[in-house]
């Protein structure tokens, strides 16, 4: 059974104790979607003031809605489209402060005001993206880059 511990370090510390959570769950279980669903449901408890978390997976040229928390999605997005389709196509994370500035950015929920999306890169091959939404201007920092960038890193060990 799963049991959370309380994130009342500084931000890398609980960092640092959702990725050794992470590890837990992923531990000795094969299955890629049964790993993405329990990453996006830890990091939905994770994390605060968001409103959507999830994976969109590379498939055929084109990124595809799989596991996440949060109000029903997009269910595919083009490569180059959007923030999802930017990380992906750069394979860089992508940290949107305000996402109505953003150049094409697609609105799945209307309540989203920025935004951070870690691509999802194995052995050189494109899995895939974490996409994390959130209703504040600006709730992302570089603390969450690094600290995100870090989670898939552990992420995709399991994949």
């Amino acid at each position: 059974m799963f049991h959370t511990e309380q994130y009342d370090g500084s931000r890398e510390q609980n960092y640092d104790l959702v990725i050794r959570q992470l590890q837990a769950l992923l531990e000795g279980e094969p299955d890629r979607i049964a790993n993405l669903s329990n990453a996006s449901a830890l990091l939905n408890q994770f994390l605060d003031r968001i409103n959507w978390v999830g994976f969109y997976l590379y498939r055929d040229g084109e990124l595809v809605l799989g596991p996440f928390q949060g109000l029903p999605a997009c269910v595919r997005i083009q490569l180059n489209r959007g923030v999802c389709g930017k990380a992906a196509s750069d394979r860089q994370t992508v940290l949107v402060p305000n996402v109505h500035e953003f150049p094409g950015h697609i609105a799945c929920d209307a309540a989203s005001q920025s935004e951070i999306v870690v691509p999802i890169v194995k052995n050189g091959e494109l899995l895939g993206v974490l996409d994390i939404d959130s209703p504040e201007l600006s709730r992302f920092d570089e603390t969450d880059r690094a600290g995100l960038e870090r989670f898939v890193e552990q992420l995709v060990r399991h994949l």
